[in-house]
């Protein structure tokens, strides 16, 4: 009986040890918009990479159109995180009561996007859009604030479109339905450097728009409230990855499988258009204009108060 007793006990030991170790992984479920973007890559190649698997979290990645499409799984619960959040449109949905709640960033600056047309288009800038179509992503996105931007840089009676994603985007501009599409990072690049289209701005014309926070990420308000730990080592797994993206030689190859990009134009793009800085997922820059262009474009009808913005945004999240 004593042996049957101590054999039964090393088995119950070894269960609950596997049982602990099961416990230990986390699965997230991650809502990105725009694959391909080198900022909302963290999670799919720290994934990848080992490292959210080093923190207890396993991540179960989706992709979307864009700042609309990822907020709305969010709010749902479809999502338990969104990557590439638009901060304009986290405010307004915040302003109306959605359960949103800032963790981190996702961008700072706007080095990244840019707006192109076909080569033979009389379109050269954005100067040449006043009664032309404008592609953005989805409301709420950044390219959504930075085409109204765009309007009141240069004064111009433009037309916004949401055409989703750059892929979507793409064929419509080729086809003649849209006059000026936009992209971001290495995506449709190869497009630019065959001549195939041709850049006419980029965000980093819209002076404002360089200290800020555009893009964020996001969680939703029961979700932070249950699983906090989770969301606490996700964002360390986060931070970890940042630094693995500029340290690791197996980064651009990793993000160059990721987004079917050639290595030589993935790091390209990294070194151009991503500084390390900007991707810091703990930097939030900008409310105080933030909050004046979210009434300005319309998206709130009064400014956020202090006691909003501290509730919406728990950055540094730890």
């Amino acid at each position: 009986m004593k042996g049957l007793g101590l054999a039964w006990a090393i088995c119950f030991g070894a269960t609950v040890l596997g049982a602990a170790g099961t416990r230990a992984e986390d699965v997230l479920k991650l809502a990105v918009g725009q694959r391909g973007a080198f900022e909302t890559s963290l999670g799919p190649l720290g994934e990848e990479a080992g490292i959210f698997r080093k923190h207890g979290i396993r991540i179960e990645a989706f992709y979307t159109q864009g700042t609309g499409e990822t907020q709305q799984a969010v709010i749902s619960g479809s999502a338990d995180i969104g990557i590439g959040v638009g901060t304009l449109g986290v405010m307004a949905a915040f302003a109306k009561g959605a359960p949103l709640r800032v963790i981190g960033a996702s961008m700072t600056g706007g080095r990244d996007q840019y707006w192109y047309a076909p080569p033979n288009s009389p379109i050269k800038s954005m100067r040449d859009t006043s009664g032309k179509t404008v592609a953005y992503s989805t409301a709420g996105s950044s390219t959504n604030t930075a085409v109204l931007g765009f309007r009141d840089l240069y004064k111009v009676d433009l037309k916004p479109v949401a055409t989703g994603s750059p892929p979507n985007t793409f064929p419509q501009v080729m086809s003649g339905q849209i006059d000026v599409g936009w992209s971001g990072g290495a995506i449709l690049y190869d497009k630019v450097e065959d001549g195939t289209v041709r850049v006419i701005a980029r965000t980093s014309e819209i002076p404002w728009l360089q200290g800020q926070t555009p893009r964020v990420i996001i969680t939703n308000l029961a979700t932070l409230e249950k699983r906090r730990d989770a969301l606490t080592r996700f964002m360390q797994a986060t931070r970890e990855t940042w630094n693995w993206l500029y340290a690791s030689p197996d980064a651009i190859p990793a993000f160059a499988r990721w987004g079917e990009f050639k290595p030589g134009l993935a790091a390209k793009v990294r070194e151009e258009t991503y500084l390390k800085e900007d991707l810091d997922p703990d930097r939030i820059v900008g409310i105080d204009t933030l909050k004046q262009d979210a009434v300005k474009f319309k998206y709130v009808s009064a400014p956020l108060t202090d006691a909003q913005i501290a509730e919406l945004f728990r950055v540094p999240f730890k």
